[in-house]
C-alpha cells in the first residue's frame, strides 16, 4: 500500500472533508468568474438605464385613470365625462346649468389672460362645478358663506367639486367666560 492509502484507510472522514473543501474552492472560483463577467460594462446598459429613468419619470407624472394631463386636455367633453365618477358623470350628462356655463366662460377668459402674462383671480359662488383639465393652473376664489377662499387648481383636483376645497365650517374654539356671565355659564368641567 502507498503511504497516502494508509492514511486514508485509517480515517475516512478526513478524505471526505478534503474532497468537499476542494469542490467548495472550485465553486467559489466559478462564482467569482461569473461576478466578474456581470460587472463588465455591456453595450446595452446605457439604453436600459435610459428606459428605467423614462419609466420612473412616467410613473411620477400625473395620471388620471391612466391618462396624462396633456391627453386629458386634448379629449372632448364627452370622452372626459366617461372617465369621471358616477355622481359627476350624471350631473354633467344632464348638461351644464347657465351659472356653470358662465363660470366656464370666465375661466377660459382667465386662461387666455394667463397666457398673455396676467394672473387673474376668478371669484365665484358656484361650488358644485366639477374641476376640468382646462382649469389646471388657474386661481379661483370659491365662496364659503363668509368670504372667498383662493383655490389654486392642481391636476389632482380633476373630477372633484370646487366646494370640496373651500370648507364652510370651522372648528369651534371656545374662549373663557365674559364679564356678564352667570355662575352656571362659568362652569367648565375638568378633563
Amino acid at each position: 500500500m502507498a503511504p497516502d492509502e494508509q492514511l486514508n484507510e485509517g480515517n475516512p472522514e478526513e478524505v471526505e472533508e478534503k474532497s468537499t473543501d476542494d469542490s467548495e474552492k472550485e465553486l467559489d472560483s466559478e462564482k467569482s468568474e461569473k461576478i466578474d463577467i456581470k460587472l463588465d460594462p455591456e453595450e446595452g446598459s446605457d439604453t436600459e438605464k435610459d428606459l428605467d429613468t423614462e419609466k420612473e419619470l412616467d410613473r411620477l407624472r400625473f395620471h388620471y385613470r391612466g391618462y396624462t394631463l396633456e391627453e386629458l386636455k386634448k379629449m372632448n367633453m364627452d370622452q372626459f365625462i366617461q372617465l369621471l365618477p358616477a355622481r359627476a358623470r350624471r350631473s354633467l350628462k344632464r348638461g351644464l346649468p347657465p351659472r356653470q356655463k358662465k363660470l366656464l366662460e370666465r375661466l377660459r377668459r382667465a386662461f387666455r389672460a394667463k397666457k398673455r402674462g396676467k394672473d387673474l383671480l376668478t371669484r365665484t359662488h358656484v361650488r358644485d362645478m366639477v374641476c376640468f383639465p382646462e382649469m389646471v393652473g388657474l386661481k379661483i376664489g370659491v365662496y364659503n358663506g363668509k368670504d372667498f377662499e383662493v383655490v389654486d387648481i392642481k391636476p389632482e383636483m380633476i373630477g372633484h367639486y370646487l366646494g370640496e376645497f373651500s370648507l364652510t365650517r370651522r372648528r369651534v374654539s371656545h374662549g373663557s367666560p365674559g364679564i356678564g356671565a352667570t355662575r352656571s355659564s362659568k362652569y367648565v368641567p375638568l378633563k
